[in-house]
């Protein structure tokens, strides 16, 4: 881990941060007494399932007025590596409830059902960047004689908009801090809020970011798990519901101060890991099932939103001989819970990147305020004929 924090005349000039994901320090949804359905599994987070690692790169420089090139700079990278730092395969799927964003890779996927190697989220404008150092450390971790040619891969990388706090602009991001982010990847605990990709994003009007939640289930005496992971920049003050408390409207405060400059409608990108042994196609059913989750939060997906979720299982077929592989997978009559455990956790994984996140100041004094806990506190504990 690396932390560097330079003070000049008592401005902020510049942190840089490697997240482990076992670096967990922060207040986290259910810490406030906030209910939600279903069963977590030990770290609530996408990295209960196993070999599944998560790491950041955040980039904080500098305060003041826009300066493109140079700041103030509030990004970073999140990668997920569904079968650790390995080249192995994984069965995965795509849905798109709002195509405006980007998720590179997809056709590979739509086509073949399989996904490889690490999975990347940033800002808009730094996922050509992100892509081709997730190719580049393939290549140079993975190549063999007689497979270089393919060995860079298709990498799929995703993005939503930070340019409320960030000098998007910039290009800020690099090859090693994508690097850094890989190399660092970890399971366990996984750190939430500013941190990432999701450093600079903001989500119903607070400070949004970077969550995740996990959920156990059993389906014919086994047990399997489902891990969400979410960079939440979408929605709406006035849309904003917790416990189906209608709480952005009970929460008028606090509204963002931008100046000089105007807000996207924000975005959402989704990944749901599980090591339930489904199909492309079972799982393409999964990555429809977050919108759910999604709604459950308020919102109704605006127009210049982009919502992208990719599904995976991280369950292996078996390989009979050279020519044939058998897949053991869950038929379709029993995959109501596995789309239970996807709404459930996707609903959780937002609230914590809402409950996780803090106030943030970025370009020309823009500045997002992170949701008050107390005041959640208060309103969600109010007797339910007063919630209104």
């Amino acid at each position: 881990m690396t932390n560097k924090l330079t003070l000049i005349g008592g401005l902020l000039c510049l942190f840089s941060y490697t997240g482990f994901a076992q670096n967990n320090t922060t207040v986290r949804a259910r810490n406030l007494d906030i209910a939600f359905d279903g069963v977590p599994g030990k770290n609530n987070a996408i990295t209960d399932v196993a070999n599944l690692e998560v790491g950041y790169k955040t980039l904080i420089e500098g305060t003041g007025n826009l300066v493109p090139g140079k700041g103030p700079v509030r990004t970073g990278v999140t990668v997920i590596l569904p079968k650790g730092k390995t080249d192995k395969t994984y069965a995965a799927s795509s849905f798109s409830l709002n195509g405006d964003g980007e998720m590179t890779g997809l056709p590979f996927i739509e086509d073949f059902g399989i996904g490889y190697g690490p999975i990347g989220i940033t800002n808009t404008n730094s996922v050509g960047i992100v892509r081709d150092a997730i190719g580049q450390w393939c290549f140079n971790k993975f190549s063999k004689k007689d497979f270089v040619d393919f060995s860079f891969g298709l990498p799929v990388v995703a993005e939503t908009w930070d340019g409320v706090l960030n000098d998007i602009n910039g290009f800020h991001i690099s090859k090693e801090h994508v690097w850094d982010a890989l190399n660092s990847a970890a399971p366990g605990p996984v750190r939430e809020g500013n941190v990432g990709g999701g450093t600079g994003m903001v989500c119903y009007e607070f400070k949004g970011g970077s969550g995740t939640s996990s959920r156990i289930f059993t389906i014919d005496s086994v047990n399997y798990t489902l891990g969400v992971f979410v960079q939440a920049n979408f929605g709406r003050r006035s849309e904003l519901m917790i416990q189906g408390i209608p709480l952005g409207k009970a929460i008028p405060e606090l509204e963002p101060v931008v100046h000089e400059q105007k807000r996207k409608d924000g975005s959402i990108i989704v990944i749901v890991a599980t090591d339930a042994p489904l199909l492309p196609g079972q799982l393409k059913l999964v990555a429809k099932r977050v919108t759910h989750g999604i709604a459950r939060t308020g919102t109704f997906s605006h127009n210049g939103s982009g919502e992208i979720f990719l599904a995976l299982s991280t369950a292996v077929p078996v390989y009979n001989n050279s020519a044939k592989e058998s897949w053991d997978v869950i038929p379709k009559g029993k995959l109501d819970k596995i789309f239970e455990a996807t709404v459930q956790a996707t609903e959780e994984a937002i609230i914590n990147a809402l409950v996780a996140a803090s106030d943030m100041e970025g370009i020309n004094g823009n500045k997002v305020f992170a949701l008050p806990h107390q005041r959640l506190m208060e309103i969600i504990n109010r007797p339910r004929a007063i919630q209104q």
